[in-house]
């Protein structure tokens, strides 16, 4: 890394700090040459720029100049006075104030030739920076992101594409997840992110906390490149699990991503099969986040995953299966039941066979189904809403937004055709299951 230090020890420039001697350690991205008063617009972050102070007339003028300096995030202010009789104090002082090291450049000394020397040093650091990395690149992930941080002068992070960090050298200033959304959305952050190389379903990202130059750039995608070698070098972690599991099914609905999201999002679980589209894994505490970041970066149409109650693997691996089945009746790209959400009807239903629970539709709502079809009526919708009231007339009728008497014939009606006692507990619960007996989940 070309740090400010650096260029005050190249010999053939000569330069001589002036203010600022406590940030010498600022790192040096590019090289900028300026006689604009205000050259704000035209900065970056790092840049040293050199200026012959053509602007500066008066005291005060500094001031706008120097500032601008200080909000582009420049590393330092190389100045000639020989034009101006030596560098006036006011520039030293807006400098001392904005906190901008000032270096003065002798009066015989040509800009051209500071250019080129700066521009060979950044060079020459820039090959040692990548040299450095390369030989690092067997070394751990967190090792990597140290290098990387070292050599850009930058904070580092490396995300997982469900919002999970994998390694860094300080705390994110943004959370995981609005990073990977931001990331997905193409939308501006304060981060620059880098996709790591590689062909994992879940990408990998490297964050770097603030804009890059154009070698800065060059030497991330060189750190992705090796992150993604490590990443697809690394063994699968050694698991040990508890004799009670919780199960985790996912489907990853139009792609075969099931296998690859489970082990990124639940990286401490068991994967014990995966077919196609749909994978398991048992883990000791699982948790729903991640799965909604995750899904813009995804070929998969919607992600469905169905989570166990802690048990022994083969029966934790049922009660998923079912809560999987009740996720793919609901709405959304993304769609989580836990095993307390599935009632018990559910469970029953979803251990029948389809054409079974078919069967038991037509045998129960038969003839109510025949009575909806002729007459153009729907008395199986106010059965239905009648049973999930309790076999509350006044709740019924006010969620039907019909008189209570009407909702009480209707219900009389309908028993007469099912030739049952609607008011009666064994047969609400026979009809009751029917009606939920209609969808492959029980809803």
């Amino acid at each position: 890394m070309t740090t400010v230090k650096t260029l005050l020890g190249l010999p053939g420039l000569r330069l001589r700090p002036r203010a600022g001697t406590d940030l010498l350690d600022r790192p040096v991205t590019r090289i900028y040459v300026t006689e604009l008063s205000d050259p704000g617009r035209y900065l970056s972050a790092g840049e040293l720029v050199l200026s012959g102070l053509l602007w500066w007339h008066a005291p005060g003028d500094a001031e706008p100049f120097v500032a601008a300096l200080a909000r582009s995030g420049a590393a330092a202010l190389a100045a000639s006075g020989a034009d101006s009789g030596g560098i006036p104090d006011d520039v030293v002082d807006a400098c001392v104030r904005h906190r901008i090291p000032l270096l003065e450049v002798p009066a015989d000394l040509s800009f051209s030739v500071i250019t080129e020397q700066v521009v060979l040093a950044l060079a020459a650091a820039s090959d040692g920076a990548r040299k450095r990395l390369q030989a690092a690149a067997e070394a751990p992930v967190e090792t990597l992101v140290e290098r990387a941080a070292a050599e850009l002068g930058l904070p580092c992070w490396v995300l997982s594409g469900v919002g999970r960090l994998v390694a860094g050298t300080a705390p994110l200033p943004i959370p995981p997840e609005d990073v990977v959304r931001r990331y997905a959305a193409r939308e501006p952050g304060p981060l620059t992110v880098v996709p790591v190389e590689g062909r994992h379903a879940v990408p990998w990202l490297i964050a770097i906390g603030g804009p890059l130059s154009t070698a800065q750039a060059e030497l991330a995608e060189e750190v992705a490149g090796l992150v993604g070698v490590t990443r697809a070098r690394a063994a699968p972690p050694e698991v040990s699990l508890p004799a009670e599991v919780c199960v985790v099914a996912l489907r990853t609905e139009g792609s075969d991503e099931s296998r690859d999201v489970l082990s990124e999002w639940l990286p401490d679980s068991l994967l014990f099969d995966s077919s196609g589209d749909t994978s398991y894994a048992a883990v000791a505490r699982p948790s729903p986040a991640g799965l909604s970041t995750v899904e813009p970066l995804l070929r998969a149409k919607r992600i469905l995953c169905g989570i166990s109650d802690p048990g022994p693997r083969a029966e934790a691996a049922e009660s998923a299966r079912y809560a999987l089945a009740v996720a793919a009746e609901r709405t959304g790209r993304v769609s989580v039941v836990t095993a307390g959400e599935v009632d018990v009807h559910h469970l029953l239903l979803a251990g029948a066979p389809a054409g079974l629970r078919a069967a038991l539709r037509r045998r129960v709502l038969g003839p109510l189904l025949a009575y909806d079809a002729e007459q153009h009526t729907d008395l199986v919708h106010t059965v239905r809403v009648f049973l999930e009231c309790s076999g509350s007339p006044t709740r019924a009728a006010k969620a039907l937004h019909v008189h209570v008497n009407t909702l009480r014939y209707r219900i009389g009606r309908a028993g007469e055709l099912l030739g049952v006692d609607l008011t009666e507990f064994t047969d609400q619960l026979d009809v009751y299951l029917a009606l939920r007996a209609g969808s492959p989940g029980g809803d």
